[in-house]
């Protein structure tokens, strides 16, 4: 079942530096039966190059939703958000803070910095896929994303 949105296929960009993390994440959206573009990058310095299709990420599409852990190497995942957000190119595409962090600071900072939500990562895999299908079930099906409309891409 592909995820459409009223009109597309979907493409997420996953910025996750834990190898075990990025499978899981892989794993539960196949379980949630999200079957659209997905792409993965390790580090922030990737994330940015992917999104301003620099270097190997020359012919990579423009995501219309971005999974974004906090703690990455090179740059971190709230560097990554500031950048995002006060790019005028890249500011409307919808970013979802996936991380272990449930530190208060991290919710205000990552807010402050425009975050569209905060997950934290439940450690069990049952509940990391019930946090995946409501993520899918709010942003696929009830959310109206910007590309969708014709912004941003």
């Amino acid at each position: 079942m592909e995820i459409t949105n009223g009109c597309r296929p979907i493409d997420i960009l996953l910025v996750e530096d834990n190898p075990g993390d990025a499978r899981l994440t892989v794993e539960a959206l196949k379980e949630a039966k999200v079957s659209n573009g997905l792409y993965i990058v390790e580090d922030g310095i990737q994330a940015m190059e992917f999104l301003h299709k620099e270097g190997e990420y020359v012919d990579a599409p423009t995501p219309d939703l971005i999974l974004l852990d906090l703690n990455l190497p090179r740059m971190s995942g709230q560097e990554v958000l500031a950048e995002i957000k006060e790019d005028p190119v890249l500011h409307s595409i919808p970013v979802i803070v996936l991380t272990t962090s449930q530190a208060e600071k991290d919710v205000l900072e990552a807010y402050d910095l425009h975050a569209n939500c905060y997950v934290v990562k439940p450690v069990n895999f049952e509940q990391f896929l019930e946090s995946i299908k409501h993520i899918k079930e709010f942003w696929f099906s009830v959310v109206k994303l910007p590309s969708a409309v014709g912004v941003g891409t």
